[in-house]
């Protein structure tokens, strides 16, 4: 049974549409939305619609959409209702856009961390099952209230951590589980500089680089180690500052941020695991990737070591002026023989592929939400350390302390 789906946020990941143009970043064509049109082409969806707060640049996205999809993917269909209208400005038109979904309908919320939570709500509330980009929330309260809210609801709501599906990660997670008791992991993700003009707008007054990439490994640490009965027991961050600020952003942006996490064993408290996790989005503008993203993993018994920065796929441009290494296992680009869209095997389009199914099967009374929280997917319940983690590290940053959690009757706090 096919479902409506409402595209919050019109930015890279939805779109590729940045600032005017095409992205400079690796999603010229977006993540979000051609995703969802090929799966409207599939029959999982039916329509689609996105709202965003500035209605005056529907037509230029529009435009961007079937330049660079629809003419090029064999006339693949991108149209879709938008809110606000094209003369409007609005940003509280994500509400009248859920009005206008059914139960059972979805949203997918791309948009600035501090938004993720109210937008949630209001979708949840109205029966409607929720996608949102990583983060989930800033907050575990908020973390912790959405599963309450989403559970009286019977209403899925997934967290967008792709790389759960990136076959390598996912194998190393499937790997680990031989190596024994968890004792290590040194994890670090970083973008180029230039990806600081596309979030100039938020980037250190509403959010931080630990949210935005730190949170991808997190989250894999976790799904690797949580089987094990292993949960994070303390915080240590520490970040450093200059590069964003002489690039004009604002005064309080980190350029590059380390957490460094204590896990413990529940069933035996004296066993415990060390994880450093670090992110930044100062790396060099030529740095040869877009996402340097890699990380080591040591248990008991053996180690892992993964590089998906540089995959063995090379490439040289002169326009580009250096050597590249390609990513098209996240989103493939490149069209079939017949000039289809034909990225499906991308872990980026699988993740989005699974909640449309998550939904679908909810919505046909084939599964319940309990259900799909008993798989390992990123759902808000199985991603709950990552918040605790991310919120720990931004107060002991913040505070200048080490930051506890602490688990009680099911309630997780910080301390």
């Amino acid at each position: 049974m096919a479902m409506n789906v409402l595209m919050i946020g019109t930015g890279e990941y939805t779109t590729g549409f940045v600032d005017g143009a095409a992205s400079a970043s690796d999603k010229k064509v977006g993540v979000v939305g051609l995703t969802l049109f090929d799966l409207r082409r599939r029959g999982k969806v039916n329509n689609l619609s996105m709202v965003g707060v500035n209605g005056t640049k529907f037509p230029a996205i529009r435009e961007h959409l079937n330049k660079n999809i629809t003419q090029v993917y064999n006339g693949l269909d991108t149209s879709f209702d938008s809110f606000p209208a094209n003369d409007k400005k609005d940003p509280d038109a994500y509400k009248a856009a859920i009005d206008q979904l059914k139960p059972g309908d979805a949203i997918t919320i791309f948009t600035p961390d501090p938004t993720h939570y109210p937008i949630a709500v209001y979708a949840i509330e109205r029966g409607i099952h929720v996608l949102l980009t990583k983060p989930a929330v800033k907050l575990l309260e908020h973390h912790q209230d959405l599963m309450t809210k989403a559970s009286q609801k019977g209403v899925y709501v997934y967290v967008e951590h792709h790389k759960r599906f990136d076959p390598a990660y996912a194998d190393a997670r499937f790997r680990a589980q031989k190596l024994g008791d968890f004792n290590y992991w040194y994890s670090y993700m970083s973008q180029p500089k230039y990806q600081l003009d596309t979030f100039k707008s938020w980037a250190g007054k509403e959010s931080d680089i630990s949210y935005y990439l730190n949170s991808h490994h997190i989250d894999i640490c976790d799904s690797m180690v949580t089987d094990r009965g292993y949960v994070p027991v303390k915080v240590s961050g520490t970040a450093s500052k200059g590069v964003a600020t002489d690039r004009g952003c604002h005064e309080d942006t980190e350029d590059t941020i380390s957490l460094l996490v204590t896990w413990e064993r529940k069933d035996q408290p004296g066993k415990r695991g060390i994880g450093v996790y670090t992110s930044s989005w100062t790396a060099p503008t030529r740095a040869g990737v877009h996402t340097n993203q890699y990380f080591h993993y040591m248990g008991a018994e053996g180690e892992i070591r993964v590089d998906q920065a540089h995959r063995g796929y090379e490439y040289a441009d002169d326009n580009a002026g250096q050597l590249q290494w390609l990513n098209p296992f996240y989103m493939r680009y490149a069209p079939d023989e017949d000039g289809n869209f034909n990225g499906q095997t991308g872990y980026g389009y699988i993740s989005i592929e699974k909640f449309i199914d998550g939904c679908r099967a909810v919505n046909e009374g084939k599964m319940k939400p309990a259900d799909l929280d008993a798989k390992p997917l990123p759902t808000l319940k199985n991603t709950i350390a990552t918040t605790a983690i991310l919120e720990a590290g931004r107060r002991s940053i913040d505070e200048g302390r080490e930051v506890g959690i602490v688990v009680e009757n099911g309630v997780w706090k910080l301390v």
